[in-house]
């Protein structure tokens, strides 16, 4: 990333290349959401899962995926969003290992920048909102 000069107050960032968000950029921009983030590899007794790096918020999943095979990222979604984001964008599937009613699955190496933050953003705050009720109750 380069950061061009500031122009009337705006701060602009250009890619260097178009290449995809890797995936030291995806756990830090994770990690940015809030200070109550936390990352594990919770399944490495499993044979296939001892790779899959976990984002949790207030202790529930919000986004994983594998470390060995950073082609998919499993996140939270409202179920009325899911058929009209998987048609409008080839890079978004069914998720890894969840509920293709409540998950969806997107390929970070075609996915823009933007759509992946955003989806993320939307995943982290669904769980949130959600045992932010729960714990009030």
């Amino acid at each position: 990333m380069v950061s061009l000069p500031n122009l009337k107050g705006l701060e602009y960032v250009a890619r260097t290349s178009a290449k995809s968000m890797n995936i030291e950029d995806y756990r830090e921009f994770c990690l940015s959401l809030g200070e109550d983030i936390e990352e594990k590899l919770p399944f490495q007794k499993f044979k296939n899962g001892e790779g899959v790096l976990v984002f949790y918020v207030m202790g529930h999943m919000f986004s994983f995926f594998d470390c060995n095979d950073f082609s998919v990222i499993s996140l939270k979604c409202q179920p009325e969003r899911i058929e009209e984001l998987k048609t409008q964008y080839e890079c978004i599937g069914n998720p890894y290992n969840e509920s293709p009613k409540y998950w969806i699955g997107i390929n970070p190496s075609t996915a823009p920048d933007n759509l992946l933050q955003e989806l993320t953003r939307n995943s982290y705050e669904i769980v949130k909102a959600k045992y932010t009720k729960v714990k009030k109750s």
